[in-house]
């Protein structure tokens, strides 16, 4: 143990480093130092909101890697839904679900209403759609069932392999008995929505339509808290113009705070030949708006958020 002398001539020995530091950053840069001080204090207060979304999407990466090696080594082709790849999906199942478990106390509630049978999940889109990730994989270590994933066109444009399904496609996928997923509102609802969780779907009705070519039920799907988590400055003027006018999901988001996740399955919507997309398209949105308004406080509050996670009460599923 050091003693007060040890102590003290030690922290003299850091000021003194932290002093030359600073007049060789001075000399380099030509910047004095209260402004050196100024950028560093606003440089770690950037890292400590944007350090959590960050390792998510490193984290990504590194999974996405370790499929990859899991695929060289056991010869396997690219066909994801193939068998061979069970031990992998279960891998990363795992390490997500865990993930989940550890800094959001992700719970997934209602996953009797998940027929067994084919089935489109509709789901609210956060501004960071990490619950959907959470989802999907308590999912498959529970069931052994996989979810298809309608993504926006722009991740195609991005590297890697994505699967872009259009609608004859989803259609197939769900005939063949499958699940398939789609956020009606996409970037919009992520970027452009707010604390009050409000369902930006325009006039989408295709998603409804293809329920109806496919014959199957539309399971929705909420998210307690999920823009607590992550928030973005979609809702500034210059943002909501440059998104409207690109389309381009290019908007800054932050955050990764460790509030609670709880996703909520709602009460399937039975396939019925009489009614419309347009129909359909909105009884789907009035039913994630009862589960919103069931499970969400609005508006939202990230230290609302925060403090759920110790609260042991459950709302009532």
């Amino acid at each position: 143990m050091l003693s007060k002398s040890e102590s003290h001539a030690s922290w003299q020995d850091s000021m003194i480093s932290l002093t030359w530091l600073t007049y060789i950053l001075e000399e380099w840069t030509g910047v004095e130092y209260h402004c050196l001080y100024y950028i560093s204090f606003i440089l770690w207060v950037l890292s400590i909101i944007f350090a959590p979304l960050l390792i998510f999407i490193s984290t990504s990466c590194f999974l996405n890697l370790l499929l990859h090696i899991y695929m060289r080594k056991n010869g396997l082709d690219e066909d994801f839904s193939n068998k061979s790849w069970d031990n992998g999906r279960f891998m990363v199942a795992s390490i997500l679900s865990m993930g989940g478990k550890l800094w959001h106390g992700y719970e997934l509630h209602g996953m009797e209403k998940i027929p067994e049978g084919p089935g489109l999940i509709v789901y609210y889109h956060g501004a960071f759609p990490i619950d959907y990730c959470f989802f999907i994989s308590n999912l498959y270590r529970q069931t052994g069932r996989l979810c298809y994933s309608v993504v926006d066109h722009f991740f195609s444009k991005l590297p890697g392999k994505v699967l872009l399904f259009g609608r004859d496609e989803s259609v197939e996928i769900l005939k063949k008995g499958n699940l398939l997923s789609v956020a009606p509102g996409g970037a919009r609802e992520a970027f452009c929505s707010d604390e009050n969780y409000n369902v930006l779907w325009g006039n989408r009705k295709g998603f409804a339509q293809v329920a109806i070519d496919a014959k199957v039920p539309i399971i929705p799907l909420f998210t307690q808290n999920i823009r607590e988590g992550c928030w973005t400055l979609g809702k500034i003027g210059f943002f909501r113009w440059f998104y409207e006018r690109s389309r381009l999901p290019l908007i800054p988001v932050y955050g990764g705070f460790p509030v609670k996740l709880r996703t909520y399955v709602g009460d399937p919507i039975s396939y019925d030949p009489n009614i419309t997309a347009t129909e359909l398209a909105e009884k789907t949105k009035i039913a994630i708006e009862t589960l919103r308004n069931r499970h969400q406080k609005l508006p939202g509050s990230i230290l609302r958020a925060l403090l759920e996670r110790f609260d042991k009460h459950q709302k009532e599923d």
